[in-house]
């Protein structure tokens, strides 16, 4: 064998090795499209998905929390502590077979109890309808790596109507381990972590001030 086949060899081998996580990708949309809890809870990692989603609800709500300017940073720090709490009891309730299905649907949970725009969440969800479409999602991943792929969903949205789900390679097979959610519901899950941590802030300054007016 001339020596030029091996690179030829292990680019396309490369080529096939980057189609693996469309299957994946494929039966995941058609899993979505046919409500399938029992599909999705057996490929996705739950841990993982919840601890993104507190990382990102976290990190807008203390975005939020540093732009109010009147705390000191004794304070701002126990608050801090108390949103990563809030957002990992958000997650637990959030992160379920059924609600999974349910944000790859269209880019937001209906279990959320939070307004919904006209135009918030993503343009549309994973829908994989034939090959062209399958193309599209194809332009649309990310290989980082070997063991794993970020694809953009919608693939032809703009940015900011886009979700991406993280998918990685586990045991020769693709499991979803990351959503990252839209800016609209990213905010409006941070929106609804800083009205709790407000309660809060009201309730424990209301008991400082009773002791001394008695």
């Amino acid at each position: 064998m001339r020596w030029w086949y091996v690179p030829i060899l292990l680019a396309l081998a490369w080529f096939a090795f980057t189609l693996t996580p469309l299957v994946s990708l494929y039966s995941l949309a058609r899993a979505v499209e046919a409500r399938d809890v029992a599909y999705i809870d057996a490929h996705v990692n739950f841990r993982t998905l919840r601890l993104s989603l507190v990382r990102q609800t976290t990190s807008a709500a203390r975005t939020a929390l540093s732009e109010s300017g009147d705390l000191d940073p004794r304070e701002q720090q126990k608050l801090n502590e108390a949103a990563v709490g809030l957002a990992l009891a958000l997650a637990e309730t959030m992160v379920t077979a059924k609600t999974v299905v349910d944000l790859l649907d269209d880019g937001w949970p209906e279990s959320l109890e939070v307004p919904r725009g006209a135009q918030a969440g993503a343009a549309s969800g994973l829908r994989i309808e034939g090959l062209g479409r399958l193309a599209a999602y194809y332009l649309a991943t990310e290989m980082r790596g070997f063991r794993t792929v970020v694809v953009s969903v919608p693939p032809d949205a703009p940015r900011v109507r886009q979700f991406k789900i993280r998918l990685r390679l586990r045991a020769w097979s693709w499991r979803l381990v990351d959503i990252e959610v839209t800016e609209d519901l990213r905010s409006q899950m941070a929106q609804k972590l800083a009205r709790t941590l407000a309660r809060m802030r009201a309730g424990e300054k209301s008991e400082r001030k009773e002791p001394a007016a008695q």
